[in-house]
């Protein structure tokens, strides 16, 4: 059996049915990451870019094999398959999936960088990633993630709390 590593990913968009849209890529997902843990569903404001719809987010810890230029391989191809264009940076999107932390890796090349660069400044990931890793400290980091999440926790565009996606949907 081949060694896994323990990834955080975010899950992001505003365009068209958003709660399927997120389905759809924790569906598309699991055959290349086995999920453990998908946070809540968060609405919240653009970020970057304002004048466009609201967005539906999420986080999930889950486990792979894949090393990340291929997990990032595979999060571009679903992306692709589930109707993402390229566009406008920060701009409006089918589907958006980042690696957040890929185990205890730092990483920063022209591909991918790793914790991704901005984890520590944007609430629609750090809240629902406090979630479900509080107590998790980022490789590079001195603080939690819940610690970065309560800096950050109503400075930024989370909305609401918007219910979940129950594994049984996705699995």
């Amino acid at each position: 059996m081949s060694k896994t590593t323990t990834i955080y990913l975010a899950l992001g968009t505003n365009l068209g049915d958003r709660r399927a849209n997120l389905l759809a890529a924790l569906r598309a997902l699991a055959s290349h990451v086995a999920i453990r843990q998908v946070s809540s569903l968060y609405e919240t404001e653009p970020a970057y870019v304002e004048d466009q719809p609201r967005f539906l987010n999420a986080v999930l810890r889950g486990e792979t094999a894949l090393p990340p230029s291929e997990l990032l391989a595979a999060l571009k191809q679903i992306e692709g398959e589930l109707g993402r264009v390229a566009g406008m940076r920060f701009g409006p999107r089918q589907i958006d999936i980042d690696i957040l932390l890929y185990g205890e890796t730092q990483q920063a090349d022209a591909a991918l960088t790793i914790p991704h660069p901005r984890l520590a400044e944007r609430p629609f990931v750090l809240v629902p990633l406090a979630e479900i890793a509080p107590e998790l400290v980022p490789p590079g980091y001195a603080q939690s993630i819940g610690a970065l999440a309560e800096r950050v926790r109503g400075h930024g565009d989370i909305l609401a709390q918007v219910g979940a996606i129950d594994s049984g949907e996705w699995a």
